[in-house]
């Protein structure tokens, strides 16, 4: 159960650093009732007060590519699970986020109306929850579980759906925001777990993404798309997607294109990392570990090719299964191409902007409460981004790590 949100609480003698700036700025920060209420000057006489010695606070991590229900690595396994224990597993994995320091997450294949209104209801803590529902996938597509030498009817769906033609494609599309869903998921091209689909060609007719986009975009919402290649990723951004998932084979001319289009993307380099090192062990299929060292190697080049050319690069993690304990080394496979400050941009400000939530990306009044203190700066050595001990803030309520107000007036010891 989530706690209720303090009266009034003041972080003092922080160092604040946000998408909006350039340094970090020595101030302290008051929250009341789940928001950000007021910055600089002293703590109210009524204030519970956590001294923060300097340390560093950021805005709250975002992680924009994220599956709770993706609990394990074989697709046909999670969709044959009871939903009952999908969920409850999911429900682990969410609040192993936010102790992480991830405060929303966006839930881009999988996810539905009663996870997210049983963490609203605070019936199981976690993060602020969007999500998209079963991702779109074709038949045979990336989405689509079954083997081809095996004669299967996958009736049940926990984190894909296949769906063929447009017009069942813009029934889906209704169906998923009739139910709660914050944007649309497809699957623009093959992947590395699914079992039948070549890693680079396109998926989805123009005709069928074009729709899927027009749906979303009446209802002013997005469409994300899982896609590797150039092709398939300029097919996906000229048929109307804002969201690039992965994109580890981009190239100049595609960059290009993404940023004349305003499309964002989000690399998730530890994903296949984590597979190189761990998925034979965990039962990855030698043809899927194949395919994943492919993209593996060409990971860190797209953020390099993505920035030269202005596209906004976000930060997603797409861990399945016991991976998840990986989630924080998305920033050290990242570092190799990005500094400490422009990786926390992407986990805060820039996925803020791309899910819609700018207010999510800065600290600033009247803004939420979802904050991580740094005991080691992250901007002074850029490993404390996934080795520091940190304290969590969500809504207002610190949620982990070892600062807890203190009382009162008081200051309270780290």
């Amino acid at each position: 159960m989530t706690a209720t949100p303090h009266a009034m609480l003041t972080i003092e003698n922080g160092l604040l650093f946000d998408g909006r700036s350039s340094q970090p700025v020595p101030r302290s920060v008051h929250l009341a009732n789940g928001d950000i209420v007021g910055l600089g000057g002293d703590a109210p006489a009524d204030a519970e007060v956590i001294d923060a010695e300097g340390r560093l606070i950021v805005p709250g991590l975002i992680d924009a590519h994220f599956h709770a229900y993706g609990i394990g690595l074989d697709l046909l396994q999670i969709e044959a699970t009871p939903m009952s224990y999908v969920a409850s597993v999911a429900a682990g994995r969410l609040s192993r986020a936010l102790n992480r320091g991830f405060t929303t997450v966006r839930d881009v294949a999988g996810g539905d109306l009663g996870l997210s209104r049983a963490l609203a209801e605070g019936l199981i803590a976690g993060p602020r929850y969007l999500f998209a529902g079963r991702a779109l996938t074709q038949t045979g597509g990336h989405g689509d579980p079954r083997p081809g030498d095996l004669d299967l009817c996958c009736g049940s769906s926990h984190v894909a759906e296949v769906v063929d033609g447009v017009d069942d494609l813009r029934r889906a599309v209704r169906e998923r925001f009739r139910t709660g869903a914050d944007l649309i998921k497809v699957f623009a091209s093959g992947g590395v777990v699914s079992p039948t689909d070549p890693l680079r060609l396109c998926q989805y007719s123009a005709e069928e993404l074009r729709a899927v986009c027009d749906e979303a975009d009446r209802r002013r919402s997005y469409v994300a798309a899982h896609a590797y290649s150039p092709e398939a990723i300029t097919h996906a951004v000229t048929n109307g997607v804002r969201s690039v998932e992965h994109g580890n084979l981009l190239d100049e001319p595609t960059a290009a294109l993404m940023a004349e289009r305003g499309a964002y993307l989000v690399p998730t380099l530890i994903a296949y990392r984590a597979m190189a090192d761990r998925g034979e062990e965990l039962g990855l299929p030698e043809v899927s570990r194949l395919k994943n060292q492919e993209v593996l190697e060409a990971g860190i080049g797209s953020i390099e090719i993505a920035t030269r050319h202005g596209v906004p690069v976000g930060f997603g993690t797409d861990l399945m299964g016991a991976l998840e304990d990986e989630q924080l080394h998305e920033f050290r496979v990242r570092s190799a191409a990005q500094s400490a400050g422009e990786m926390l941009v992407a986990a805060t400000a820039t996925n803020a902007a791309l899910i819609g939530r700018p207010e999510l990306g800065v600290i600033e009044p009247s803004t939420p409460a979802d904050l991580v203190m740094f005991d080691v700066n992250p901007l002074d050595a850029v490993d404390a981004l996934w080795t520091s001990p940190r304290t969590v803030i969500r809504g207002g309520v610190v949620v982990a790590g070892p600062d807890r107000p203190s009382g009162p007036g008081r200051r309270g010891p780290r």
